[in-house]
């Protein structure tokens, strides 16, 4: 059964777009449609830097941008030096409640499409567009605004971000 399942899902991978090319997504599902997801230069990701899942995956991400330095540029809204008017207007508190990426045109990017165009600019357009792709679309939605809602109550965070900014208590 599941290998069945495998090949449709390769089947219909094999069927998107190449990495090139334009996605064409259903618009109803995706206001991104006809998006250009090669890779792109001055990304902006928004990172909540004391998030320890959120730090992991930024980690492997500057891990793999380590031969290519400044195609993303990855800014901890934690810091206290962060200003919302330098980015397109996120405030410190839009920005933790979901993934907030601005593109290479100056665009701001929410959540599931957020991470599509980080990891686009990463050079991983396959898992963009596989993020994108409406039978999945729907799911990545779901599964992100859950994680979203509950990542300070996950990471043990939730009484020091329930006003203002967050700040790591000392012991």
């Amino acid at each position: 059964m599941f290998s069945n399942m495998k090949k449709g899902v390769l089947s219909a991978l094999a069927s998107l777009p190449p990495i090139r090319s334009r996605i064409s997504v259903a618009s109803a599902l995706c206001r991104y449609q006809h998006r250009n997801f090669a890779a792109q230069s001055g990304v902006k990701v928004l990172y909540d830097g004391l998030c320890p899942i959120c730090v992991t995956e930024i980690r492997f991400l500057q891990f793999l941008q380590r031969d290519k330095p400044g195609k993303v540029d990855f800014v901890d809204i934690s810091l206290p030096g962060y200003d919302g008017a330098k980015y397109k207007g996120v405030s410190y508190e839009a920005a933790m409640e979901e993934m907030h990426v601005i593109d290479e045109n100056n665009e701001v990017h929410r959540g599931v499409p957020a991470f599509a165009v980080m990891y686009s600019a990463m050079g991983l357009d396959v898992l963009g567009r596989f993020m994108l792709w409406p039978p999945v679309r729907p799911f990545m939605d779901k599964s992100y605004a859950m994680f979203a809602k509950n990542r300070l109550k996950w990471t043990g965070r939730r009484e020091e971000c329930t006003t203002g900014r967050c700040e790591k208590k000392m012991p």
